[in-house]
């Protein structure tokens, strides 16, 4: 595993040092982070189009950020994935996601959104990177937990459909040698393991739908998460080191109740100050094998973003596990041939 690094959504802003690439990255440098995931979707952070075509555009982005000491770990293109399926009931407040040219007309962004997909892919191969991070966008969601019960025909119909978008992409995925890591994410059709299963069984077992693995999200689902990385070692290839943290109520539930962050007793934390057992997160992941980037996503609904980018990469460094070549009993460890053994053991005397 490596690290520590950070997405960089949550840091830009409108004034320096937040509003530039080489700005908050080297803002976030001086706190010690070595990787940066890089949102596609912010032409401050990325110019996609050129990263996606031009060689030379690439070898630049890539020098200008190893002169500060930092290297990409992944492109994100989480809006592109969330507006490639929209169910109708969502599709004002999805508005947002889409280029200021195409709001108000919901039939565009889908195209947009592939189009941006593809782009992604084909930026990330350009700048030698395995792994491009997204939401796979929802039909289905505005039906979990539905009264009446939602139609077994209409739940399988979205997700039949949300396979059908994503097998071009992930064939594109292929040919150019890049993993799509799908961020199991309340609010997307694939919000844990049984919709994962589902799609992957869509697409044929298709061996760039990767996962994303962030604890947080698990955790608010009242998920075994350390389970979850066992049962899916071989699928997950990116990480976010995000806490949270669920404090029960005589009055709201998992729902939430429609209250902002602060009331919900389900919320974000700064890594280290909620309840996600890190240490068996990242021993786990390590006995995994995993290889990939440990990426700081903050969000927190109490805590500065200053503070918390100052915490983050030392909490990341101090639980990183490279992972040892030889048991620590190797050397008292014994050959031995079965005679020897059943001569022990009393079966041959």
């Amino acid at each position: 595993m490596r690290g520590p690094a950070v997405m960089l959504s949550q840091f830009m802003g409108d004034t320096a040092p937040f509003d530039s690439l080489h700005g908050v990255v080297g803002w976030l440098a001086g706190h010690g982070y070595v990787g940066v995931q890089v949102p596609v979707h912010d032409p401050r952070l990325i110019e996609l189009e050129r990263a996606a075509a031009d060689d030379a555009y690439c070898r630049d982005y890539i020098a200008g950020l190893a002169a500060l000491g930092v290297e990409v770990t992944e492109l994100a293109a989480h809006r592109a994935g969330q507006l490639l399926a929209v169910n109708p009931a969502f599709a004002a407040l999805n508005d947002v996601f889409a280029p200021a040219a195409l709001r108000g007309d919901p039939a565009s962004h889908r195209a947009w959104a592939e189009h941006q997909l593809r782009l992604a892919i084909e930026a990330a191969a350009r700048l030698g990177l395995r792994r491009v991070a997204t939401f796979s966008g929802a039909f289905a969601w505005p039906y979990a937990y539905p009264w009446p019960p939602a139609p077994p025909a209409l739940i399988a119909a979205a997700f039949e459909e949300l396979a059908r978008r994503w097998r071009p992409l992930l064939d594109h995925a292929e040919a150019h040698g890049v993993d799509l890591c799908f961020e199991l994410h309340p609010g997307e059709d694939l919000h844990d393991g049984v919709t994962f299963d589902r799609f992957l069984g869509l697409v044929d077992g298709h061996r760039r739908a990767r996962i994303l693995f962030d604890p947080s999200h698990m955790l608010l689902q009242h998920m075994d998460y350390l389970g979850f990385i066992e049962l899916y070692a071989d699928r997950i290839a990116a990480f976010h080191v995000k806490d949270a943290e669920f404090v029960t109520s005589p009055r709201s539930g998992v729902h939430g109740g429609f209250q902002d962050w602060a009331q919900r007793p389900g919320r974000f934390r700064s890594p280290g100050d909620g309840q996600v057992d890190f240490r068996g997160v990242f021993s786990r992941l390590a006995a995994a094998g995993y290889d990939g980037w440990c990426v700081l996503e903050w969000e927190c609904w109490l805590k500065r973003k200053e503070d918390g980018a100052a915490e983050g990469a030392p909490f990341i460094r101090r639980h990183m596990i490279a992972t040892t070549p030889a048991p620590f009993d190797a050397a008292l460890r014994q050959g031995m041939d079965r005679a020897t053994a059943r001569r022990i053991l009393g079966i041959d005397p």
